[in-house]
């Protein structure tokens, strides 16, 4: 039975009947993690094993682990700074900041492995430009070439650690000021612009990147939708003219920039029209049910290797593995770019 296109979520710390039904319906692939579903590390591996039990094949474990203000799980995890850091630390020491990026890569994904956590949205791709309060911080840098290599060595740890990521949000958030949580933000740059910018690193980084998730911002000078809705953004252009073969994820349905496309039905069939591969519904139990009793979905013949792009590669590690040199060097990297960090401030 092939992994369906819907990411849900989870109410609490332990998996109840409504959720279990769900998660074993054949439109559900991906379980979206946050930290209300967060207790301690021995909690969540017994979580996970309970989900990835549910299906065969089981089903993907997410989450939103980037490192400073978006980072679910704290308890028994590395405190990873926020990704501006590595910026910082570039303009000081560019091979210095390349080494940290691939030890954060790599602290976030074997930390999460070794509690059965498959793949973090992750890395964030904007341009620090200044303008949006709900990236910041969570950018690496203002120049494109240098988020497009600090990114890469990112990706490199998240290797490491058998990880895949996601790039996200494509073809950037940075410019526009409005949070798409709460409302439509809006980028009138022309498409040129935004291609020899914001959207460059996701061509720079080619094959590199496993998945991409698409803003809910509109480009009106492109087209009236948001890109997670727009077959021109996400077909002619991310798949097209940049060459990306991995999977599209849509950003959260739920959020308030995807009520352009209408109801969440309207959302959902939008965003795979557009070429999403996998479509997330947050906090909206009844909205997931839905779906699953009304949407029509076949895969289609690029499913399977999209899927299989962001499947962990080898086992996860022991939790006593987590100890052994390797992590350790890297967790000794990141507390000296958390120290660099404070400083900064």
């Amino acid at each position: 039975m092939p992994l369906g296109p819907l990411v849900v979520d989870l109410e609490g710390t332990a998996l109840t009947r409504q959720e279990i039904a769900r998660l074993r319906h054949p439109l559900v692939g991906l379980v979206l993690l946050f930290s209300r579903n967060y207790e301690s590390p021995e909690q969540l591996r017994v979580l996970t094993r309970q989900i990835h039990a549910l299906r065969d094949p089981p089903l993907t474990i997410c989450v939103d682990h980037e490192g400073g203000r978006v980072q679910r799980f704290h308890e028994g995890f590395t405190r990873v700074p926020c990704m501006s850091a590595l910026g910082q630390l570039w303009d000081r020491d560019v091979l210095a900041a390349c080494r940290a990026a691939i030890s954060a890569g790599y602290v976030i994904a074997r930390e999460l492995r070794g509690c059965g956590v498959d793949l973090t949205f992750a890395p964030v791709l904007d341009l620090a430009w200044g303008h949006s309060d709900v990236i910041g911080d969570r950018a690496l840098h203002a120049d494109a070439r240098v988020v497009a290599l600090l990114a890469a060595n990112l990706v490199h740890g998240l290797a490491l650690a058998g990880m895949s990521n996601c790039g996200k949000h494509f073809p950037g958030h940075g410019w526009a000021k409005a949070d798409s949580h709460h409302e439509v933000p809006e980028d009138s740059r022309p498409l040129q612009t935004i291609l020899a910018q914001d959207a460059a690193p996701y061509g720079w980084l080619g094959i590199a990147l496993d998945s991409v998730m698409p803003a809910h911002v509109v480009y009106p000078k492109v087209d009236s939708q948001p890109a997670g809705f727009s077959s021109r953004w996400i077909g002619q252009i991310l798949r097209g003219q940049l060459g990306f073969s991995g999977a599209v994820f849509s950003d959260d349905l739920s959020m308030e920039g995807a009520g352009v496309a209408g109801d969440l039905m309207e959302r959902a069939q939008a965003a795979l029209r557009a070429g999403c591969d996998f479509i997330l519904v947050c906090n909206d139990p009844e909205g997931a049910d839905r779906l699953i009793g009304q949407l029509r979905w076949e895969p289609g013949p690029a499913h399977a290797q999209r899927l299989a792009r962001i499947t962990p590669r080898g086992a996860p590690p022991e939790a006593e593995a987590l100890n052994e040199p390797m992590v350790l060097a890297a967790k000794r990297d990141l507390q000296r770019l958390a120290i660099d960090e404070e400083r900064a401030r």
